[in-house]
């Protein structure tokens, strides 16, 4: 199987990553970047990226990070989100790579930055436990 097509292909299918405008730019062997143009209805009150948003780009990119490292279907069974700084910019940007691979579990960690004026921003911290679909 062929995970770079796979991958994309299940990125495709995604309704959701479609709906906010998200685009799988990055695949590798145990890593995964996505990137969501920032649009005002991605926002909270404040003008910020919402949180939701920067919550999705951590667990999408990690999932596919994991499910690559482990070789095809996977879920995400857990993560955790550090919020560091409010995100306001252009492009929101996740950058995942799986950490430790065993037979049932990667265990990946997820940057996201923010950018604004061709800067990159490190915005939020996630890291996260992906196991194979059984699919």
């Amino acid at each position: 199987m062929d995970l770079q097509e796979f991958a994309r292909g299940v990125f495709d299918s995604q309704p959701f990553s479609q709906f906010i405008g998200a685009q799988l730019t990055e695949i590798g062997a145990t890593s995964a970047e996505i990137r969501i143009p920032i649009a005002d209805n991605l926002k909270q009150q404040h003008g910020f990226v919402h949180g939701g948003v920067i919550s999705y780009i951590a667990d999408n990119s990690i999932t596919f990070a994991g499910g690559l490292a482990l070789g095809g279907n996977a879920l995400t069974s857990e993560f955790k989100i550090n919020y560091l700084k409010p995100a306001v910019g252009d492009v929101l940007v996740g950058r995942s790579s799986a950490k430790s691979v065993g037979k049932r579990q990667a265990v990946c960690q997820c940057e996201i930055y923010v950018v604004a004026d061709g800067q990159e921003k490190l915005c939020a911290i996630a890291q996260g436990t992906v196991v194979p679909s059984g699919s």
